[in-house]
């Protein structure tokens, strides 16, 4: 993707004018572009043109007003390339004027998490956090200041809902931290080892993969991760001794990570300096000697529950039932298990002299008179008998409806005069001899006859075949019915 540039801007990997609404997501993507490649980010004012479809200030058709955050983010490669710190970020009660991974106007009203979630978005993206006043708008269904249609929030509103004392107070109290950041990371010195770690570029690391990559330094005798390394790792930077890095703001640190690590490592040493001194455990004072007298026991500890010498020791007497209702439940749990096996076996035994038939449909069947038929093959036995009936000026003869291939039910083509199987090409003439495709021999004829009414009954449980190189069994009594019968 090239990177097209202006007198007063960078284009990027942004698509040329005229162009549509971009949502956060191309616009997050821009960015992470924009980071990766070493451009300068893209400022407030340019993420609202495109949101809105706009022309950004520097292009034909804009404002032609670059905001100072503008200037100051496109001036430096390497400020556009490395992430804004803590202490670069606007104030708690300045507006973002981003929008970030919102949903766009109109919105719902959005809970805590959602808040939650939008401000680790930005805080990774390196985009400016929500101010009171946005998340109040935000949990309200409001417009944000900044955006179409939205206004400025009352304070005392916004203080009761969000509070805008504990944000701003955060960085006050990370102040005397701040102070005691170089002294931590000053006391454990960089490792210079990269161990475990990915190579570069590498992502952000959280702090599980932290926390492995110490016990494994910890495990091969390594130097451990001073804060200065965790730091970087957590922001997905190079650590100062890799190329590209540089030592981070100490006070971006003592932010980031806190200096309560350094608290025990300062206490220890009042501790171990106190510990000689600390008050030895009062002498317990002497007693007389015990003596056992009585009866010497013969177990140790407890008795094992329901035995007799737990109820002795209960003080409860060994003769008459104990656990009645107990061993009642136990013994019609038993007798039932042993019931039930007993029944299975018994069904089992008498199914064992039921037959075990399989009803199928009945193999001798009447199609009607002769007369019914004309010269030609009918198919309208093909469905329910898978017969075909076959007049011919001599004969009239059944042809049994199985391709004698694979079995397959072949299709009559009245247009081509001839049967087809769909499967695998076989073809047949009108009267069941097979021409071509794979079939061996003939279709199989049906045994037919009169009955004393006239009427035609077919037997498909006889079959007659005419097998290659075998003298056929198509001119047999049964296989046909001749002319002279039919007219009779």
């Amino acid at each position: 993707m090239a990177e097209e540039m202006t007198a007063t801007g960078v284009l990027g990997g942004l698509p040329p004018l005229p162009r549509k609404p971009l949502n956060s997501s191309v616009i997050a993507a821009e960015q992470a572009y924009r980071k990766r490649k070493g451009l300068p980010l893209l400022t407030d004012d340019e993420i609202a043109a495109l949101t809105a479809g706009t022309p950004m200030p520097w292009e034909p058709g804009g404002s032609g007003v670059v905001s100072a955050a503008g200037s100051a983010q496109g001036g430096s490669g390497q400020a556009a390339q490395n992430p804004v710190a803590p202490a670069a970020l606007p104030a708690q009660n300045a507006l973002s004027n981003v929008q970030g991974g919102l949903p766009n106007l109109p919105r719902k009203a959005l809970n805590n998490s959602v808040v939650s979630a939008e401000q680790a978005y930005r805080k990774k993206k390196g985009l400016a956090a929500l101010s009171p006043a946005e998340i109040y708008c935000l949990k309200q269904g409001l417009p944000m200041p900044w955006e179409p249609g939205g206004s400025m929030p009352d304070p005392a509103a916004v203080a009761a809902e969000v509070g805008s004392t504990a944000p701003a107070a955060a960085p006050a109290a990370a102040a005397p931290t701040a102070a005691a950041a170089p002294s931590a990371s000053a006391a454990l010195p960089l490792s210079n080892v990269q161990g475990g770690l990915p190579n570069l570029p590498r992502k952000a690391l959280n702090n599980s993969v932290i926390s492995a990559e110490q016990a494994y330094r910890k495990k091969k005798g390594l130097a451990e991760l001073n804060d200065a390394e965790i730091y970087c790792l957590k922001q997905g930077l190079p650590m100062p001794w890799e190329p590209g890095g540089t030592s981070p703001d100490p006070a971006a640190v003592a932010a980031a990570l806190g200096s309560a690590p350094a608290a025990p490592a300062a206490s220890t040493q009042p501790a171990a300096a106190t510990k000689p001194a600390a008050a030895a455990p009062p002498a317990m004072p002497s007693a007389p000697a015990l003596t056992r007298t009585g009866v010497a026991t013969r177990y140790v500890g407890s008795p094992a529950v329901g035995t007799s010498q737990a109820a002795a020791a209960a003080g409860v007497g060994t003769a008459g039932e104990i656990g009645v209702d107990a061993d009642r439940t136990r013994r019609r749990l038993v007798w039932s298990c042993v019931a039930a096996f007993l029944a299975a076996w018994l069904l089992a035994f008498f199914r064992f002299f039921l037959p075990r038939t399989i009803f199928e449909p009945n193999t001798v069947f009447k199609i009607g008179y002769p007369g019914d038929y004309g010269l030609g093959v009918d198919t309208k036995w093909q469905q329910r008998f898978r017969i075909w009936v076959d007049r011919t000026p001599d004969r009239l003869f059944i042809i049994y409806a199985r391709c004698t291939h694979l079995g397959c039910t072949p299709d009559w083509k009245p247009a081509e005069n001839k049967f087809k199987c769909p499967c695998h090409g076989s073809g047949y003439d009108s009267e069941g001899i097979n021409f071509e495709g794979p079939a061996p021999r003939p279709m199989d004829r049906a045994k037919v006859s009169l009955d004393p009414t006239g009427q035609i009954v077919v037997d498909v449980s006889k079959l007659y075949q005419q097998p290659k190189g075998q003298p056929t069994q198509f001119n047999d009594d049964g296989a046909y019915i001749p002319a002279d019968k039919l007219n009779g």
